[in-house]
Order: structure tokens, then C-alpha cells, then sequence
């Protein structure tokens, strides 16, 4: 039996008839805003050539990796859904079987985040109104093929029709940034920038560490093999990301943890790391040295300083070995804070200017550690759930965990921190209900009044974001 597909106008509104009527006008007032996208892992590839999605499986199952972890749980191999191997080889597999194989899953992700917001994608983007299921998987395929093959579905139009202002990418230091030099050259207005993600030059636990380090000298012109080479390098790749429209950095550590070491004791870990496989006490506290090594340097320049930590990547093995990162198989980590922040903190933690943004994976140190951190230090922000926690509850929980200490004014808004491009206006529909309905009812609580909560709904979905990332 075909089931309906519709969108309930007060979803995730408040079953209270009183909080879920304020919830709906304040909805009214940042329903059509310009979405700020200021961190996330969008292909810049697909502006910089604005070719077609090639089919329905490319464009919603590929790039996802929520998808493909799912359907990883219960036994789909990555090679089913024509994930590519870690040397850019795939299974010749026909992407309709790909599409079936997904659709015939797709109960898996009842309750999930992703139900959510592929359902908004479904019915608001292509217009469908019956469930996606095995019966209709062909109808559903068809109807999204023939839509990508239209003008009005190529990438810059769906930027465009969804009133995108901004979307940030992220590029390693190896990274020439070629597709953001041609979105800058093609004319286009949409504005795709990218963000300086450090870690395959800084970690010295990354794949192919050491032979990074080389190409990152041969890229910069600098001697990357000295400490004071390897740092001006950074300054100088910095600088070049800045000018292709980087105003932010990002760096996904294992830990959150920072060092305060002398020259000396820096350029001695640094001869370490780069001349032998490290151990993991070096890594570690090399990685914690170029923490606040980079927060130094954003003094400098004026870059953002985003810290992920918490997170034991790529944990299934043989996945990693396989395909390589990003596939899933991150595992949120117990994370401390205060004491791995305050090395940094102790350097720079009240110097003018300075801003980091900090996100966690460890909702346990949302109240005890970085609320009453980023209540405090004016350089730190509190960033949005991410990962696992990006999700109805999760936006809940840590509202509930931080407003009391930190505030509103001290987080960043919303980013959506996605690889699945027409996932961003159904993630940030998600988050402004949220914020929304918990505004809401501070407002029915009589905590605040409502021409506040009107004022903070704006903030929380435009200004923040604008003003924390410095676009």
C-alpha cells in the first residue's frame, strides 16, 4: 500500500497549544532568512563546474555518510552502494540497484535526523508526496532523474533558490583551491569560501604525515623540514586561503588538548614527528603545541579558530583501509576541556580580537565545562551539536545545558556541517523550529518576553553565525 508523504506545518512544535502559537510566530519571523552556512564539506567541484548531479544515488547516497553508516549497521557493504575504494576505484554497480537497495532500507532511518530531513528534501525539492519505500523506489528515481536534468536543478540554482548567502568549505594546506579560484573567476554571485583545515600537516598520526610535510614545503616555498620553516609555511598558506575568501580554520583533533612549550621544547617534538613514525605521546603533544601555534597566527590574521575534538576517527578498520576517512565510522570520545584548554587559554585567553569556536561530541561537558568556559573567556564560543547530537533532541539538550551559564550570545547560531548539499535548508528548517520552540517556551514560562524571544529567534539564525565566522 502507497503511504502519504506530507509535512506537518508545526512539526517539532510543542504539543502545548499555547507554546507551540508562539512557537508558529516566531517561526513566521526566520522562516525565509538567508541561510549563513559558515562550516561544512560540500564539494566546491559542484559550483565550480555547476555540471548536473549525475543521478539520484550520487546526489543523496554517496556523499552522506549518515546514509551509508546506517545501512552499514545492518550489513550493506560500502561496495553496494558504489562507494569508492581509497584509490578512487568503484564497483561498476548500476545506480538505480543502488537507489532500489537504499529504498528498500530506507525504514532503517525512522526516528533518525536523517528521516527528517531527507523527507523535507523529497517533498519540498521534488515535490513527491508518497513515502520512499521499495514499492515506489522506481517512481521516486525517475522523478528525481528527469528533475536533475533541468536547469533549474543544476548546484548554483539550488543555491540560489534556497537562498543561500553563504556556504564555507573545508580544504586541507595541500589543497591549491582550484574550484574556489574558478567559482571566484566564473562571475557567478554566490558566495563559496572555503576554511583552512590544518590537520593532514599537523597530525602527525594523519596518513602519509611526514610526505605531507614535504609537498606542504614544495606547495609554500618554505623549508618544511625547520620548525620556523614549517610554521611560515602555515602563515603563508594562511594568507592564500584568506585571500580565496577563507575567514575561518578548523582543526579535528582527537582531544581538546593544548601545550605551552618553549621554542626549544617545540622545534625539538616538531624534529621528532617529522624525522620517525611518532609515538603516541608526541603526536599528542605536538598536536596540542600547533593548537595554540594556530591560535598565535589567528591573532594575526583574524581567522576563526574551530576546535572538534572528542572524536576517535575512522575507528573501523578495515573501512579506513578500504575507502579511506570519512565513512561513517567516527566514535564520539570523553573529551576534558579545562584542563586541556587552559595552556592556551593561559597564552592567549584575554587577548583582544581572538575568537574560537568550540564544539563537542561529550554532552556531559556541555554544562559542567564549556558553559562556564564560554561564560567567562571572551575569545570562546560555544558551537552548535554536531555529528550525532545534530538532531531535534540534541538541539534541546544543549540549550537546556548552556543557556543557563553561557547564555544565547555566546554560541554561534546553526551550522549545518554537511557533505549532502540539499540536506542544508532541511537542517536549518530543523534548527530554527528548534530554537523556535525553545524560545518559545521561555516565553510561556514567562522567563522572557516575547518581543525578546522575536529579537534572539533572528540572532540565533542569522546574526550569530554572520558575526561569530566574520562573514
Amino acid at each position: 500500500m502507497l503511504r502519504k508523504l506530507s509535512l506537518h506545518p508545526d512539526r517539532l512544535f510543542s504539543p502545548n497549544e499555547n507554546i507551540r502559537a508562539i512557537a508558529r510566530r516566531l517561526f513566521a519571523l526566520v522562516r525565509d532568512l538567508p541561510i549563513i552556512s559558515p562550516h561544512g564539506h560540500t564539494d566546491p567541484a559542484w559550483f565550480a563546474s555547476n555540471e548536473p548531479f549525475a543521478n539520484p544515488a550520487a546526489l543523496f547516497v554517496e556523499p552522506d555518510h549518515y546514509v551509508y553508516r546506517m545501512l552499514c549497521s545492518q550489513g550493506i557493504a560500502p561496495e553496494q552502494l558504489g562507494i569508492r575504494d581509497i584509490r578512487g576505484r568503484r564497483n561498476e554497480v548500476d545506480p538505480r540497484e543502488v537507489w532500489r537497495l537504499f529504498a528498500a532500507n530506507f525504514h532503517l532511518f525512522r526516528g533518525t535526523p536523517s528521516q527528517i530531513w531527507l523527507n523535507w528534501v523529497f517533498a519540498e525539492v521534488f515535490g513527491l508526496d508518497i513515502r520512499l519505500g521499495r514499492e515506489t523506489a522506481d517512481m521516486y528515481y525517475d522523478t528525481i532523474d528527469a528533475a536533475l536534468r533541468t536547469d533549474a536543478f543544476r548546484p548554483r540554482a539550488l543555491f540560489e533558490r534556497y537562498n543561500i548567502e553563504v556556504i564555507a568549505t573545508t580544504e586541507s594546506p595541500l589543497d591549491p583551491l582550484d574550484h574556489h579560484r574558478k567559482i571566484r573567476d566564473s562571475g557567478w554571485k554566490g558566495r563559496v569560501i572555503t576554511t583552512y583545515r590544518p590537520d593532514p600537516v599537523v597530525d602527525p598520526e594523519f596518513e602519509g604525515f611526514r610526505e605531507n610535510i614535504t609537498a606542504f614545503g614544495a606547495l609554500t616555498g618554505e623549508d618544511t623540514q625547520s620548525w620556523t620553516g614549517y610554521l611560515s609555511a602555515h602563515r603563508k598558506s594562511r594568507a592564500f586561503f584568506a585571500a580565496m575568501g577563507a575567514t575561518a580554520t578548523d582543526h579535528g583533533h582527537p582531544t581538546a588538548g593544548t601545550a605551552n612549550l618553549s621554542a626549544a621544547e617545540s622545534e625539538a617534538v616538531f624534529h621528532r614527528v617529522v624525522s620517525a613514525p611518532a609515538g603516541a605521546g608526541d603526536a599528542e603533544l605536538f598536536r596540542a603545541q600547533m593548537l595554540t601555534e594556530m591560535a598565535k597566527m589567528s591573532l594575526d590574521d583574524g581567522m576563526v579558530m574551530q576546535i572538534h575534538p572528542g572524536s576517535l576517527r575512522n575507528h573501523n578498520r578495515q573501512i579506513f583501509e578500504r575507502f579511506g576517512r570519512d565513512k561513517g565510522a567516527d566514535i564520539p570520545m570523553r573529551t576534558d576541556y579545562v584542563h586541556s584548554l587552559k595552556p592556551l587559554l593561559d597564552v592567549v585567553g584575554t587577548a583582544p580580537g581572538l575568537s574560537i569556536i568550540l564544539f563537542t561530541l561529550d554532552e556531559s561537558a556541555c554544562s559542567r565545562e564549556l558553559a562556564p568556559l564560554a561564560g567567562h573567556y571572551p575569545c570562546l564560543k560555544l558551537g552548535p551539536p554536531w555529528w550525532f547530537h545534530d538532531s531535534p533532541e540534541g538541539m534541546r539538550r544543549f540549550r537546556q545545558m548552556t543557556t543557563e551559564t553561557a547564555g544565547f550570545y555566546n554560541t554561534v547560531g546553526f551550522n549545518d556541517d554537511t557533505r549532502a548539499f540539499l540536506s542544508i535548508p532541511a537542517r536549518h528548517d530543523v534548527a530554527r523550529r528548534m530554537d523556535c520552540n525553545w524560545l518559545a517556551e521561555l516565553v510561556a514560562d514567562h522567563r522572557i518576553e516575547e518581543d525578546e524571544a522575536a529579537e534572539l529567534a533572528v540572532d540565533l539564525t542569522y546574526n550569530l553565525a554572520k558575526k561569530a565566522y566574520r562573514l
